[in-house]
């Protein structure tokens, strides 16, 4: 990002733009907002995806072994240390839930705890894929029906950890956003907080007829009614359970 970053400075546009072989745009915080009616990308559906990847602390040993071999160079003649892969293995356990608010006043939640699966041609006009424990390549995804945009006052698009995994610093997490017209969206879970349970990551809004997403990525210590309370979406929680895989 920082690399865009560069590439960008001095300029007034909104986002950080990909390449051109990627063909994606990446939020960030200094281009935190983009609006997907002003791409041509406000009709059909919005495909939103988390995927993460789980992390090995033999690797974060070999990443901070380089580091102490830069500054004590005879180390590199000792032998390593090498550390079995399935010792480091995190499990990880990432889900990806929206809160809603629609533009008559009804509000709530699509989120794998409770089986809260929504629906994608009647309100919310917001429905879950599926639930993904492991971390597969395909992630958890949402889609969001745009045809609909009329009825969407906001969407707040949040992931969050299920009891006993560990924190986000653990995980590699992406958030993508694949419109119906248009380059993708990237945003990512990349700012550290080691001891977050939930994080916000980003907001649909329909500002005067105008779709906008903007980035929030901001970590709780708590789970979804701490994010409610946060945005004040004024919903009643309670603890729930998976059911066992």
């Amino acid at each position: 990002m920082a690399f865009w970053d560069g590439l960008w400075r001095g300029r007034d546009a909104q986002f950080d733009s990909g390449s051109a072989s990627t063909n994606s745009i990446q939020l960030t915080k200094r281009r935190p907002q983009v609006s997907l009616s002003k791409q041509g990308a406000a009709t059909g559906n919005l495909r939103v995806n988390l995927s993460w990847r789980m992390r090995t602390s033999d690797i974060e040993g070999r990443s901070r072994q380089s580091g102490r071999l830069l500054r004590h160079p005879s180390k590199l003649f000792r032998p390593e240390v090498v550390q079995a892969h399935t010792q480091g293995v995190v499990n990880v356990d990432l889900d990806l839930g929206c809160l809603y608010e629609l533009t008559d006043g009804s509000k709530g939640v699509v989120q794998p705890l409770g089986s809260f699966f929504g629906s994608l041609n009647e309100p919310p006009f917001v429905r879950l894929s599926g639930d993904d424990r492991f971390g597969a390549p395909s992630g958890e995804t949402l889609f969001v029906n745009l045809d609909h945009r009329d009825s969407i006052k906001r969407l707040l698009f949040f992931v969050y950890i299920y009891d006993r995994t560990p924190a986000f610093d653990r995980t590699h997490a992406k958030v993508t956003l694949y419109p119906s017209n248009g380059p993708r969206v990237e945003i990512e879970l990349d700012e550290r907080a080691p001891q977050a349970r939930s994080c916000a990551v980003f907001m649909v809004e329909n500002v005067k007829g105008e779709l906008v997403v903007r980035r929030e990525v901001k970590f709780v210590y708590g789970f979804q009614a701490e994010l409610d309370r946060l945005y004040g979406w004024g919903l009643q929680w309670g603890r729930g359970y998976k059911t066992k895989a």
